[in-house]
C-alpha cells in the first residue's frame, strides 16, 4: 500500500525534519514492514524549473498541431522548445526540464534537433512528472505563482515522500491514512486526530431510497445517501488525483475517484450507483446459484450461492464488497447518485473474491476487517467532496440498517503479559498501551478489555499480550530463553521410538522419511493376496497428487520407492530405515452425517466421528541390497542376505527392550516375502513383523536387483519393556564346552537353542551358534548345528563335573523336544 507522508501528516503531529531512515525505523518498529520510503524530490533529476513563455510559432505541415516557443527560465537567455501540448498561451508560466534531466521512468531530456527546429529542454505534464493520469496538456501554473528560475517541484507536488508498506493481513485497519497515522503517534507519542470520528446525521425515518437486507450476518450494516443535480463533467481536483495515482489507483471520474479517496482515507470501501439507472427499491441477499452479473470489468460472471448481491427489480446489479455491475455504474452523464457505504463478513468476502478472482481494493480491506462504525462517517465525507467540486443537492434523509453486534470483552490476566514476554509490565502500563489501541479497560484482576471496533483481531488474551509488546516497544524484550516447565521429559513410547532408530543407525542403517501416500495398484506390485487386509486402504478426498490418492498400509511401498530412486542415482549398497504410521481403516464404520452449526458436537457424535478415524500403529520397516560386508585387501566380501533382515529386526527388539529368551524367529509364508526365505518375528509368541528376502515377482516388478531383503515390525504391538534388574558380574573364571547337535533340517535353530538355554540351568551363561554343517555322510535331511556354551557360577569356581552335568541336562532336554543327537555319538 502506498501512501503519501503530507496526507498522513494532516491526522498526526510528526516531526517537521524526518529522515527516512528514521521513519523506517519507527514503521518497523511498531510492526509495520517498509518496502520503501522514496522522496519525490528525487525521482526527477537535474533541474525542474518554473518557466514563462515569452513567443509563440505554430509549425505547420505536421499531422498534429506543433509550437515552437521561447520560454524565460530565468538564465542568461530564453530556452528554445519544441512542443506538442495547444493548452498555454503566451505569458502563461509553465513546467520546465531543462536538458540533462530525467523524468520518471529513467526518460532522459538533452538538447536535440526535431520538426526541423532546435529544442533544449521539455515542457512537462502532469503524467510525464508521474502526478495524474492526465495526458491532455501540459502544466500551467497560476499567474505569479512563482519568479522564473525556480524550482517547481514544491510547486507542483514533488516536494512529497511516498511510503511503500507491507500491511500484515491481521491489521486490515492499517490500509488507510487513518490506520498509519494512528500508528504513528503511537511511534512518536504525538497528538493524534481521529477522522473517522465525527458528528455526522445519523439514519432517518423515512429513506433517501427503500432497502431490504435479507441476511444480516454475511451484511450487518447498510448505510446510503443520495445526491442530485451534480455536474457530470467536474474533474478531480489534481491534488485528489495526485495522492490516488501515489497509492496506484486509476484516476475515473469524481464521484468514483471521492468513494476510492475516502476508502484510503478512512478504510471504508463505497460504491456509486447512478440513481436514474437503479430499478426499484434495493434488495442485499445471498446469489442464487447460478444467477449472472456482468460486473464493471465486462466480465459476465456466474455466481455462487455463498456470494452477495445487492439488487433491483432487474436482478443482481452489484457483487457486493467486490465489484459493482454494468448496468447502474456511473456514466459521463450522470447527475444524480446513490452513494453506498456498508459492512461485509470478511469470510464470505474472501472467499467470493478467490472464487471469481476478483482481488479489488475494496475486497482487500474486507477480507483483513473494516471499522463497522465508518459509514455513516465515510458517506459525509464524500457527500462533501462531492458537492465542494460538482456541485449538487443532499437529501437530507440517511439510510441507515445497522445490525452490528458490539465486540466481546477479553479477560486478560494482568500477569500475562509479563509471563509471556519477559519484562516486568505493571498493571497501569497494561492499561495504558491497551488504551492507546482505542481498548476499553475496566476492573482490576483480571481485566475487562474490551476491543475497539476497528481491531476485529484481537478476540483473545494472547492477542492483548502481542499489541502490550509491541507498543510497549520489541527492543526492551530481553534477548533469554523462556524457563522450560518441569516435567518436560519423553514418554515411554517416545523413548522407545528413539531408541530403536539410533539402534538402526549405530547398525549402520540410514534413516528415510517418505511421504505416506501410495499409488492405487501398490497392493498388486507386492502380490498381496485379494483377502489380504492391507489391501484396504484411505482413499483421500484432496490428495497432493492424483497419481497417489492412498495412504500406506505398509512402510514397504514408499521406503522401496526410495530404495530404486537411489539405486537410479547411482548407488549399489544400501540400507535403509524408516518409522512411521500406516493408516489401517475400521471397514465396519460409517461415516456420521455432517453435523449443524445450531450446537456443539455430543459425545454420540464424537463416537460416531472417531469410529471412522483409522488405527495408526507405529511401524519400523528396513531394506537391503548389495554387499552388507564391501570387498577389499582385506578379503572377499558378504552379500547381504534374508538373515541380515531378521539380524535388523532382532537389533530393533533389542533396542525396544527384549531379551533375548522372549524373541522367536520361525519360518512363515507372508507377502511380499519370499516363501521359502521369510521368518515370522514373535515376542512372548505374538507376531509383531516379517523379515527375509522379498519375492522375485516383486523384485522385478520394482526393478529391484535380485535378492533384495526387507524387514517391517509392528513396534506398537510390542509389550512393554520390564525393569531391567543389573546383572552380578562374577569374578570366578568361565568354563566353555562346545557341542555339536544333528537335527532334523526343518527344526528352526532357535528352537534347538531354546532347548539348550532351558535345560542348562542358571549356570547357563551364554549360548552361540557358531557353525551349520549338513553332508551326504551326515546323513539325508539332516544338519548339524554347533553351538559354544559358556558357563560360569557367581559365587565359586565350577568343577568339571558340574560343568559337564550342566551340558548334559542341555542336550538331553533338546533330544526330547527336537530329537538332537550329540553328533559323533
Amino acid at each position: 500500500m502506498k501512501l503519501s507522508l503530507s496526507w498522513i501528516r494532516e491526522y498526526v503531529d510528526l516531526p517537521a525534519a524526518l529522515s527516512a531512515d528514521e521513519l523506517e525505523r519507527k514503521l518497523v518498529d511498531i510492526g509495520i514492514e517498509v518496502e520503501s520510503i522514496v522522496d519525490q524530490a528525487a525521482t526527477v533529476k537535474g533541474d525542474l524549473v518554473v518557466g514563462r513563455v515569452l513567443e509563440i510559432e505554430e509549425l505547420t505541415g505536421f499531422k498534429k498541431p506543433i509550437r515552437f516557443t521561447r520560454v524565460d527560465v530565468g538564465a542568461a537567455a530564453p530556452q528554445e522548445i519544441v512542443c506538442g501540448a495547444s493548452n498555454f498561451a503566451v505569458g502563461d508560466l509553465v513546467v520546465v526540464i531543462l536538458p540533462g534531466g530525467e523524468l520518471p521512468g529513467g526518460f532522459k531530456i538533452g538538447a536535440r534537433k526535431t520538426y526541423g527546429r532546435n529544442s533544449n529542454g521539455m515542457i512537462c505534464s502532469a503524467a510525464e512528472l508521474g502526478l495524474s493520469g492526465d495526458h491532455s496538456g501540459i502544466i500551467v501554473l497560476p499567474a505569479d505563482s512563482a519568479a522564473t528560475g525556480a524550482d517547481a517541484r514544491p510547486i507542483v507536488g514533488l516536494d512529497d515522500v511516498i511510503l511503500d508498506l507491507e500491511i500484515t493481513p491481521d491489521r486490515g485497519y492499517e490500509m488507510s491514512v487513518r490506520g498509519v497515522a494512528r500508528e504513528l503517534s503511537h511511534a512518536y507519542e504525538s497528538a493524534y486526530t481521529d477522522p473517522g470520528v465525527r458528528d455526522v446525521p445519523g439514519a432517518t425515518a423515512e429513506p433517501p431510497h427503500p432497502l431490504r437486507i435479507d441476511d444480516t450476518i454475511g451484511c450487518d450494516r447498510f448505510a446510503a445517501r443520495v445526491v442530485r443535480g451534480i455536474d457530470p463533467s467536474a474533474p478531480s481536483p489534481e491534488w485528489m488525483q495526485r495522492r490516488l495515482i501515489t497509492a496506484g489507483i486509476r484516476t475515473i471520474s469524481l464521484a468514483v475517484d471521492i468513494t476510492n479517496y475516502v476508502m484510503l482515507e478512512l478504510g471504508q470501501p463505497m460504491h456509486v450507483f447512478d440513481l436514474n439507472l437503479v430499478r426499484g427499491g434495493l434488495v442485499v441477499r445471498r446469489a442464487r446459484t447460478g444467477e449472472k452479473l456482468t460486473t464493471l470489468d465486462g466480465v459476465a460472471r456466474v455466481l455462487d450461492a455463498e456470494d452477495m448481491v445487492i439488487c433491483d427489480d432487474s436482478g443482481p446489479i452489484c457483487l457486493a464488497a467486490v465489484m459493482g455491475g454494468e448496468t447502474t455504474e456511473f456514466q459521463p452523464d450522470t447527475v444524480d447518485v446513490l452513494l453506498e457505504a456498508a459492512h461485509w463478513d470478511p469470510v464470505m468476502v474472501g472467499r467470493t473474491a478467490r472464487r471469481h478472482k476478483l482481488f479489488s481494493e475494496a475486497a482487500k480491506r474486507w477480507e483483513r476487517g473494516v471499522d463497522p462504525q465508518l459509514p455513516l462517517v465515510a458517506l459525509q465525507r464524500a457527500v462533501e467532496l462531492l458537492t465542494a467540486h460538482a456541485g449538487g443537492t443532499v437529501d437530507e434523509r440517511v439510510l441507515d440498517q445497522d445490525h452490528v453486534v458490539a465486540p466481546t470483552p477479553v479477560l486478560l490476566d494482568t500477569t500475562l503479559p509479563a509471563r509471556r514476554i519477559g519484562v516486568g509490565y505493571t498493571v497501569e502500563q497494561v492499561t495504558t498501551l491497551l488504551g492507546l489501541i482505542g481498548c476499553a479497560v475496566r476492573g482490576v484482576e483480571p481485566l475487562e478489555v474490551t476491543p475497539p471496533t476497528w481491531r476485529p483481531d484481537l478476540v483473545a488474551p494472547i492477542d492483548l499480550v502481542e499489541e502490550v509488546a509491541r507498543l510497549g516497544g520489541f527492543d526492551v524484550i530481553p534477548s533469554v530463553l523462556p524457563p522450560t516447565r518441569g516435567g518436560g521429559v519423553l514418554t515411554p513410547t517416545q523413548r522407545r521410538r528413539r531408541m530403536v532408530g539410533r539402534a538402526m543407525a549405530e547398525n549402520g542403517y540410514v534413516e528415510v522419511l517418505s511421504y505416506p501416500f501410495i499409488a492405487t495398484g501398490a497392493a498388486d506390485v507386492l502380490g498381496l493376496p485379494a483377502d489380504d487386509p492391507r489391501r484396504s486402504a484411505v482413499r483421500l478426498t484432496n490428495p497432493i497428487s492424483e497419481q497417489e490418492p492412498l495412504l500406506r498400509t505398509s512402510l514397504l511401498v514408499p521406503l522401496l520407492g526410495t530404495l530404486k530412486r537411489n539405486l537410479g542415482r547411482g548407488e549399489r549398497d544400501l540400507a535403509l530405515y524408516e518409522t512411521g504410521t500406516v493408516f489401517l481403516p475400521h471397514l465396519t464404520a460409517v461415516a456420521p452425517p455432517l453435523l449443524g452449526v445450531e450446537h456443539g458436537p455430543s459425545e454420540e457424535d464424537w463416537s460416531a466421528a472417531n469410529a471412522i478415524v483409522p488405527e495408526q500403529p507405529w511401524h519400523l520397516a528396513a531394506v537391503l541390497t548389495g554387499d552388507a560386508a564391501p570387498a577389499g585387501w582385506w578379503g572377499a566380501g558378504r552379500a547381504a542376505t534374508w538373515s541380515d533382515a531378521v539380524e535388523a529386526a532382532r537389533i530393533a527388539l533389542s533396542a525396544a527392550g527384549m531379551t533375548a529368551d522372549r524373541i522367536t524367529v520361525r519360518a512363515a509364508e507372508h507377502p511380499p516375502w519370499h516363501p521359502g526365505r521369510c521368518a515370522a518375528i514373535a515376542v512372548d509368541g505374538t507376531v509383531v513383523g516379517y523379515a527375509g528376502e522379498l519375492h522375485p515377482s516383486v523384485v522385478a516388478a520394482l526393478e529391484l536387483p535380485r535378492r533384495t531383503c526387507a524387514m517391517e515390525l509392528d513396534l506398537d504391538a510390542i509389550p512393554a519393556a520390564p525393569v531391567t534388574q543389573a546383572i552380578r558380574i562374577s569374578t570366578f573364571p568361565a568354563a566353555l564346552i562346545d557341542v555339536a547337535l544333528v537335527v532334523d533340517a526343518a527344526v528352526p535353530a532357535a528352537e534347538v537353542e531354546a532347548a539348550l538355554v532351558a535345560g542348562a540351568g542358571e549356570l547357563l551363561e551364554s549360548v552361540r551358534l557358531f557353525d551349520v554343517y549338513t553332508s551326504e555322510q551326515l546323513g539325508a535331511g539332516l544338519k548339524s548345528l554347533a553351538y559354544k556354551l559358556t558357563f560360569r557360577a557367581p559365587d565359586r569356581t565350577l568343577t568339571v563335573e558340574e560343568a559337564v552335568a550342566a551340558r548334559d541336562a542341555a542336550v538331553a532336554l533338546a533330544s526330547s523336544r527336537v530329537g538332537a543327537t550329540l553328533r559323533g555319538a
